[in-house]
């Protein structure tokens, strides 16, 4: 049985709660209490040194970080649709799983922190680059419905989330028509299941 280690709010749990349902496949959900600190608990650093969820645990294999866990449940249970392993393909898709750990989540998702974990950022800058990245999604989605390969596959998985939940952030996306497009169709996927926000 897959075991999920994961926050109702957190968008990176989110990114697989998501990719489990797309793939209809059961799983255990076990939440874990940020604000407690129960991340940081001598339990759960055995399985991620860093104290960080999502974990996603498969028999005895365990896998942190959502980037991670999209691979390998695209890999192990998906087919190539998701992921291909045709090196062209593959690095077009990992190229905005990089988007996505960098300018999204320095953007989107650290405004949202700000509002919604009540973390000290600086909401300026962070609200800044929200709409740098977003201007350039959009503009690249006018041309295509999904980010790569002209079908969904984990790319639109990993981005999703937080340029979802921008409006948390203070982000309006009322100036990025083709992002909002996008974000129906994700919607409009069988399996798709939300979360608070979205």
């Amino acid at each position: 049985m897959i075991k999920l280690f994961n926050h109702e709010l957190s968008g990176n749990s989110y990114k697989v709660r998501l990719m489990l349902s797309l793939l209809g496949l059961e799983y255990e959900v076990v939440d874990i209490d940020l604000k407690a600190g129960e991340a940081k608990s001598p339990w759960l650093l055995k399985m991620n040194p860093l104290g960080q969820i999502p974990i996603l645990m498969d028999g005895d294999l365990v896998i942190s970080d959502s980037h991670a866990i999209l691979v390998y449940l695209a890999r192990r249970y998906g087919n190539e649709d998701w992921l291909p392993v045709e090196a062209v393909s593959m690095s077009k898709v990992i190229e905005w799983l990089s988007i996505s750990a960098n300018e999204i989540q320095n953007g989107p998702c650290t405004a949202r922190l700000y509002f919604v974990f009540n973390a000290k950022i600086d909401l300026d800058l962070a609200q800044q680059r929200a709409h740098e990245v977003l201007k350039v999604i959009d503009k690249y989605l006018q041309q295509q419905d999904w980010l790569v390969l002209n079908r969904p596959t984990i790319a639109d998985i990993a981005c999703y989330p937080y340029i979802g939940l921008a409006p948390e952030g203070g982000i309006s996306l009322e100036a990025y028509p083709n992002v909002v497009a996008w974000i129906n169709r994700i919607k409009g996927l069988t399996g798709y299941i939300g979360m608070p926000g979205l």
